[in-house]
């Protein structure tokens, strides 16, 4: 059996949910299932679900998106590491 891996470097995520990450290719993955999102057509818009209620137009996914920290506080002022 061969097995092929890809390596992806993700550099950005979106404000609200943290599991959807975004390569500096503009390549959007959800990292707790895994998986690629598609950039998918609704009713004349371009953009892409990311709940299956929340869908986020393709011009307006840089309002939504943060760079990844390399650190980042949690609420009892606990360092980790990401």
């Amino acid at each position: 059996m061969n097995t092929i891996s890809i390596n992806y470097a993700l550099e950005y995520r979106f404000k609200e949910y943290k599991h959807i990450q975004v390569t500096k290719d503009g390549k959007i993955f959800n990292t707790k299932t895994g998986r690629k999102k598609k950039i998918c057509y609704n009713s004349g818009s371009v953009g892409v679900w990311i709940t299956p209620k929340k869908f986020i137009i393709k011009s307006k996914l840089n309002d939504h998106l943060e760079k990844i920290p390399k650190y980042e506080y949690l609420k009892d002022d606990f360092l980790i590491n990401l």
